[in-house]
């Protein structure tokens, strides 16, 4: 068992960025079959695919369409491209490589939940996917695939590409509702629940990139094919971001349910030559860390990850090697999610600076053995208890780094050096 090209079959054609070139490879024939289906078809077929969200939650994306409401009101497609998870560049390639693949797949979804209107918020750093988007958008428009009567369909669709301006928080779905309606990008209170109340207060579906390119495959194969693939409860392909001490580092599309192991070894090439594997995190910095150990058990889907007190999250998985200070690696951490709060909820506002300025006396050599008590305990006060799970995003890897790595804290505050590197904060910063 090794890479499955679902998604990325034709991505190594560059010409496969352009509609002639999509189109010479089945593009836009799935959206001829999908307008002979009726909108409940899709959503069934979506729903026995088993695919579930792709941006990190994993929530079962047909179920999430079902739970809009029937009432005749306009509602709003929103593709997720913020992709702000540190360890996560697959939307990106996607992007970049397939554009056209996540308009199809938008089409379709948007055919299937009875939306004429929808926008792909992309994060602002990504300057080439965003021209990219532009292009291809143009061109569907320019050959009548977007906007009024699609190829006859009577179905009209009209989609915009929204630019962020690099705030982290916005890849969580209100916070990025926020933004788009021109408003400060903070998450809202649930419920109510985007599908009910979500884009100028109207019935809103927000799905990943990854997630509604699936979608193409999943009408054109049907669910049975598609399931060929992954687990029983995770079922297709994924792409992981594979990054860190590893020799070949990039993005791989894998079967769910593949061993992490198998990933960082066979796709991934291995460790360095004279390096020892000494942990990962498998699902975008915000997932807690697993030792070598735990990784040897590690299968890539959710339940496998969920019951080793990990997730799959956004599919980031970053290697570190026997030459990484585990505290120093804390220290980025702490230091983005302090950088990245939006300050609407006390407990994250404050939280994530504490962390950070606990975790950097430590580095800066003024630590004491109490502080990294003192980690743990405003970490626990931290989770479950903000309107959105930033808060739980920062606390996750302190508590299984400092527990799992415990004796690096504690060396470096006895001797104010890494235990790894020898060095100090100071000397190699």
């Amino acid at each position: 068992m090794a890479e499955v090209k679902v998604l990325t079959e034709f991505y190594h054609l560059d010409e496969y960025q352009t509609l002639a070139g999509y189109k010479a490879k089945g593009g836009y024939e799935t959206l001829h079959k999908a307008f002979k289906m009726q909108p409940q078809q899709i959503i069934d077929e979506v729903k026995a695919s088993g695919l579930r969200g792709r941006g990190g939650a994993g929530f079962p994306t047909g179920m999430k369409w079902g739970f809009l409401p029937k009432n005749g009101e306009p509602r709003y497609l929103l593709c997720n491209a913020d992709e702000g998870e540190p360890g996560t560049f697959k939307d990106r390639m996607m992007m970049e490589r397939a554009p056209h693949q996540l308009i199809e797949g938008m089409i379709i979804s948007a055919f299937a939940i009875g939306s004429n209107k929808g926008y792909i918020y992309v994060r602002g750093e990504y300057v080439f996917p965003i021209e990219c988007l532009y292009k291809a958008i143009k061109e569907a428009y320019a050959a009548g695939l977007l906007g009024k009567n699609i190829l006859g369909s009577g179905f009209d669709f009209d989609l915009d590409v929204y630019r962020g301006a690099g705030a982290y928080i916005c890849g969580e779905e209100t916070g990025m509702i926020s933004s788009l309606e021109g408003l400060k990008g903070q998450p809202k209170l649930k419920p109510p629940f985007p599908a009910v109340q979500g884009y100028l207060r109207k019935p809103t579906i927000v799905n990943n990139v990854e997630t509604l390119a699936a979608v193409t495959y999943i009408v054109k194969d049907g669910a049975a094919t598609y399931r060929k693939h992954g687990t029983e409860k995770s079922a297709g392909t994924k792409l992981f971001s594979l990054s860190g001490n590893v020799m070949k580092p990039g993005n791989y599309e894998v079967p769910l349910g593949y061993p992490l192991m198998d990933l960082i070894m066979k796709e991934g090439g291995g460790m360095k030559p004279g390096r020892k594997l000494k942990a990962c995190i498998p699902g975008g910095s915000s997932a807690p860390v697993l030792t070598a150990e735990e990784v040897a058990k590690a299968n890539l889907d959710y339940e496998s990850l969920a019951g080793l007190g990990t997730m799959l999250g956004s599919g980031a998985v970053i290697v570190l090697d026997d030459s990484q200070c585990m505290v120093d690696m804390l220290g980025v951490l702490t230091h983005f999610y302090a950088h990245e709060s939006c300050g609407q909820c006390t407990p994250c506002r404050e939280g994530t600076g504490w962390l950070d300025k606990v975790l950097h006396s430590i580095l800066e050599g003024r630590g004491r053995l109490q502080d990294i008590d003192l980690l743990i305990k405003v970490a626990d006060n931290m989770k479950g208890k903000t309107i959105c799970a930033l808060s739980d995003a920062a606390a996750l890897p302190v508590l299984s780094f400092v527990t799992k790595y415990r004796d690096e804290f504690e060396f470096y505050v006895r001797e104010g050096r890494s235990k790894v590197k020898g060095a100090t904060y100071e000397s190699h910063h």
